[in-house]
């Protein structure tokens, strides 16, 4: 929809993007903003954009940190940021609430620009600079920053789990599954959706990096919430992954919960066998019987598994 076509009053200073700045006109703004000021005495780039295994596109973020003298001029004063660009929104996430900030001494700008453009900027103190495989040192005015050789996902590898871990999601996944059946069976579908899109898909996507860990020997890194994951499992993995997403109907819910069940137990008897840990059988059995039970008492029923 054009954003002339928007109701009066909400479409004051809005317009589509015709122009999206590049790569190097956001690296030269933002390097130019450093040099010309004082306060500013280092550059460091890291998040995908420094990733050498990462598919590079316009949208992706410019994560950036300004190393500074004082973090509190920065904070007081926004009009600085002015010159990034014309802000669509921005976000100042130690001004808020919720989530709770870090307090860490830093300071972030969160800048998402009417031409596509991000930028995450974080100020920060040199006593707080935290090591990052993948930063990339843009400019160091006072020659104090010691450079990483070659930017790497190292720091972002899935670990191997300990016995204790892996006992944990087991546990964490075959206990929460009865309250997506529950909800279902209520008819409470914001509720069973909740418990299985969030709750359960943390455990099941935990253990998927587990398994992928296994597969390459803890070498490749699956993503942010997975993003890469389609690189790494098996097809017919994949395929399930993908039938454990539905829309709201209770049927087609009630068989990404299945499918979800049947995948978990795949990946988790993978880690097991590898790593020589007990798996959890009789919760497991259990449950899915009780799971089945629950879903022959819904309304309108049908066989699914």
């Amino acid at each position: 929809m054009m954003y002339d076509s928007l109701p009066n009053g909400k479409k004051a200073q809005e317009r589509m993007v015709e122009i999206m700045r590049t790569e190097q006109e956001m690296l030269e703004l933002i390097l130019d903003t450093a040099r010309e000021d004082e306060r500013i005495r280092a550059v460091i780039m890291n998040g995908s954009r420094a990733n050498p295994n990462a598919p590079h596109d316009p949208f992706q973020d410019f994560d950036i940190v300004y190393i500074v003298t004082d973090v509190a001029p920065f904070r007081k004063n926004a009009t600085w940021i002015e010159r990034f660009g014309e802000l669509m929104i921005l976000q100042m996430p130690e001004d808020m609430q919720d989530p709770p900030p870090r307090e860490d001494g830093g300071f972030t700008y969160l800048m998402q620009f009417t031409d596509g453009n991000r930028i995450d900027l974080g100020l920060c103190p040199l006593a707080g600079l935290r090591g990052d495989s993948l930063n990339i040192l843009l400019l160091d005015k006072d020659g104090l920053i010691e450079p990483v050789a070659q930017p790497n996902e190292s720091d972002y590898l899935p670990k191997p789990p300990t016995v204790k871990a892996f006992a944990d999601c087991c546990n964490e996944f075959w206990w929460i599954c009865p309250y997506v059946a529950k909800g279902l069976w209520r008819e409470e579908i914001t509720y069973a959706k909740y418990m299985q899109d969030q709750a359960l898909r943390e455990q099941l996507m935990k253990m998927i990096a587990w398994h992928v860990g296994v597969q390459t020997r803890f070498s490749k890194n699956p993503g942010k919430f997975g993003k890469y994951l389609r690189r790494y499992l098996r097809p017919d993995l994949w395929e399930m992954l993908m039938k454990t997403y539905s829309g709201a109907s209770y049927e087609r819910t009630w068989a990404a919960l299945f499918t979800t069940c049947d995948l978990f137990r795949i990946v988790a008897l993978d880690v097991a066998e590898h790593f020589g840990f007990d798996y959890p059988h009789g919760d497991d059995q259990r449950v899915s019987a009780h799971l089945r039970h629950v879903h022959g008492l819904s309304k309108n029923a049908k066989e699914i598994y």
